[in-house]
């Protein structure tokens, strides 16, 4: 187990991924800010699926998450079909032009990732890759209400409070 001191590195640097984030962000075209290409590569990798659905993939309530739709369908990228099981929801279907602005997104992304991590030799973004992928798996999913943190010393309910994203 790591020595508290390197978790305070750690959280410090991870604190400031932001500026990693905010990197990759400056390279998306302006017609598809970083919500937007959320919604169109969730739909991506793992298809059509209810706006709930989505709202909970994107750990958003379903206002903003409404809002992202919204943006991709009036540019086409998205079919908002009724779902045969329940009329009153829509199914959310990305179109060809959606696919074309997600391979275009991953392009550019690949570009930028490139431009910046010139200097990393293949093994050292293969081991950040790891890494980044075995962080997110310890996490879990922290939506869940089983997702719990251990209580500090100082706490002395027996039960903490979670909150929840609405989905």
């Amino acid at each position: 187990m790591a020595a508290q001191r390197q978790y305070e590195e750690l959280a410090r640097q991870l604190s400031a991924i932001g500026a990693v984030k905010r990197g990759l962000g400056r390279g998306l075209p302006h017609d598809c800010p970083a919500g937007s290409a959320a919604v169109l590569i969730l739909l991506d990798r793992h298809g059509e699926m209810r706006m709930s659905r989505l709202a909970e993939l994107l750990a958003v309530d379903m206002s903003v998450t409404s809002r992202h739709v919204a943006h991709v369908a009036e540019r086409e990228w998205i079919h908002r079909d009724p779902d045969p099981a329940d009329k009153r929801s829509r199914i959310l279907r990305l179109t060809p032009a959606g696919k074309a602005k997600v391979d275009e997104l991953s392009e550019l992304s690949i570009r930028t990732l490139t431009h910046y991590l010139h200097d990393w030799t293949d093994d050292e973004v293969v081991q950040l890759s790891t890494l980044l992928a075995r962080l997110r798996d310890s996490f879990g999913d922290c939506r869940a209400a089983s997702a719990r943190l251990p209580l500090s010393p100082h706490d002395t309910q027996t039960t903490p409070e979670t909150t929840r994203t609405p989905a």
